[in-house]
């Protein structure tokens, strides 16, 4: 129990995947709408690379979203060009095996390029590290912050839990789709499995790309993982800028420039930067961050010569236009048959070596 923990950041290589599967989607949600428009406009070259290797339903290769992921992108994609080739020949054929027979125009193109991924050559990867490049500056390269403040108020009051009320309490704050019956965590998911930690801890990523079910790796092996949907206090944050009423609203309870500075704030950013974004002085940034921080709006730590801002969920709720939602109780049982089949995770191993 000990080694269980919410991630500190939203990891990109899973949010890369969870994306493509956005793109994908046929139940699609109106946040999503410009920023999906947005990137099957400009993206069909990388996307003719990426959705062979993601797609919409099933199966995807765990060398996608390597551990090293956490420690932020270029991380993440050194390890996954790195992965040995019998990893990349195992997980391609489990790939083809789900897929079922293919037809229709590109069909051959993607099998050709699956089968070049298998072999990992050093130009098919260098060529897929490119697409996974392109495809993070086109689809994140404007609302990353955005991506990163909504996850971090989530992190935010998990993590809170967890500090007042202990890990078992954190881990019933993920109802209904995710129910903590000690020592098992069940989970909603498309397939029926089970992953035993024996004493690994369990690592919870909170995702904005992530909407429904809970994802997990496909190898057992692997450090146990689950990504989870971000809780953003009612439908999610969009990606393509603030609401034009709730920012004039916010002007008016604030001032405006006041609230352009914590519009500015996003996921993570210093002084300096605020300061840049809100187009105020370094001085003006600073009084204003101070008493947004007083209001409990943001949060500010140093960090060697910094100081470094990011907003509260309190902070993000304002933003958001919805009111923040309070830390709940212990969410009741559920019966297990839900939505889909569980994913059970016994934590009891775990607690031997912690």
């Amino acid at each position: 129990m000990a080694r269980t923990r919410v991630a500190d950041t939203p990891d990109p290589l899973w949010e890369t995947v969870l994306s493509l599967h956005q793109l994908q989607e046929r139940n699609r949600e109106s946040a999503l709408d410009d920023w999906r428009g947005n990137v099957l406009r400009h993206g069909g070259p990388t996307l003719r690379l990426l959705l062979p290797l993601v797609p919409a339903r099933g199966y995807f290769p765990d060398f996608l979203t390597p551990p090293e992921g956490s420690e932020g992108f270029e991380a993440g994609l050194d390890s996954l060009l790195c992965t040995p080739r019998a990893q990349l020949r195992a997980q391609i054929e489990k790939l083809d095996a789900g897929a079922g027979p293919r037809n229709g125009n590109g069909a051959g193109a993607q099998d050709s390029w699956r089968r070049a991924v298998a072999e990992g050559s050093a130009p098919t990867l260098h060529r897929l590290g490119g697409a996974l490049r392109d495809y993070r500056r086109l689809a994140f390269g404007t609302s990353w912050q955005r991506v990163r403040a909504g996850i971090e108020a989530d992190r935010t009051w998990r993590a809170r839990v967890q500090w007042h009320s202990g890990t078992e309490a954190m881990l019933r704050t993920f109802g209904p789709r995710i129910r903590w019956r000690a020592p098992v965590l069940e989970c909603d998911y498309p397939v029926e499995s089970e992953v035993r930690l024996d004493g690994r801890g369990l690592l919870l990523i909170p995702s904005y790309f992530c909407r429904r079910t809970p994802v997990a790796l496909a190898d057992p092996a692997l450090p146990p993982t689950l990504v989870y949907p971000a809780r953003t206090h009612g439908s999610p944050c969009r990606l393509d800028g603030d609401d034009p009423e709730t920012a004039a609203h916010l002007g008016r309870l604030l001032g405006h420039t006041r609230a352009a500075v914590l519009q500015s704030v996003g996921g993570d950013c210093t002084t300096s930067e605020l300061a840049r974004r809100a187009g105020v002085s370094v001085s003006s940034a600073s009084e204003h961050a101070a008493v947004l921080r007083g209001a409990g709006l943001i949060t500010s730590c140093r960090v060697r010569n910094a100081v470094r801002h990011a907003l509260t969920p309190i902070g993000l709720a304002l933003l958001d236009g919805r009111p923040a939602a309070v830390i709940p109780g212990p969410v009741a049982r559920r019966d297990a048959a839900g939505t889909g089949r569980p994913v059970a995770v016994p934590a009891s191993a775990c607690a031997e070596g912690a």
